[in-house]
């Protein structure tokens, strides 16, 4: 069963994925490098090795996309129904991989509500790396048009709090947010919590 980009399960069902379509790309190259083999009577300088070698290069892409991915790790199954459980109206999104030119950081949930976005992460290595990807994440959204105030937690108690403060002001920062929106012609049936998502899950792995 296909797991979309946002949802919980998405890590595991890609490092299957990806594998499969890895080793498929490689099989392939594999298959005319045989068949030429067998043609040719043994005689590896032909036409067909040259496809073959050629036709490695998306297998090798692909490698390194299943590297990336294999290095992931899955939001911890409590994590994610300890924070549903403090998810009320938001809109909330699972297993975010962020990538910035020099660093990244796999993100576990992210709830966006008006001009917030409020993330957590069990996997940050200092609070420097919390601050740049923070500064990345708010940068692409405004580039966007999406003004937003991004804040990525690593304390799952202030993240649950946060939450709840943001269902229980729920409607007045959704209606804050909703006076200067204009839905996008290309996805006009979207509203600005779902344009915003739209935009964090196209710069996620």
């Amino acid at each position: 069963m296909k797991v979309r980009k946002g949802n919980c399960g998405y890590v595991r069902y890609e490092k299957k994925r990806r594998l499969m379509v890895t080793i498929a790309m490689f099989l392939l190259p594999l298959a005319i490098l045989i068949a030429g083999l067998i043609i040719c009577k043994g005689d590896k300088n032909n036409i067909f090795t040259v496809v073959a070698v050629v036709g490695c290069l998306p297998g090798c892409k692909s490698t390194v996309g299943l590297i990336m991915m294999m290095m992931q790790k899955p939001a911890p199954k409590e994590t994610v129904e300890s924070i549903q459980a403090h998810a009320g109206n938001l809109l909330m999104l699972y297993e975010m991989f962020f990538t910035k030119e020099k660093d990244s950081l796999m993100v576990d949930a992210v709830a966006v509500c008006g001009y917030e976005v409020a993330c957590y992460t069990s996997q940050a290595k200092n609070r420097q790396q919390i601050e740049d990807c923070e500064k990345h994440i708010a940068k692409l959204l405004r580039a966007n048009g999406y003004k937003s105030h991004v804040k990525i937690f690593d304390q799952m108690k202030p993240y649950l709090e946060r939450l709840d403060s943001l269902n229980k002001n729920f409607e007045e920062l959704e209606a804050d947010a909703g006076k200067t929106f204009v839905p996008d012609e290309r996805y006009p049936d979207l509203s600005r919590d779902e344009m915003v998502k739209h935009n964090l899950l196209a710069i996620v792995l």
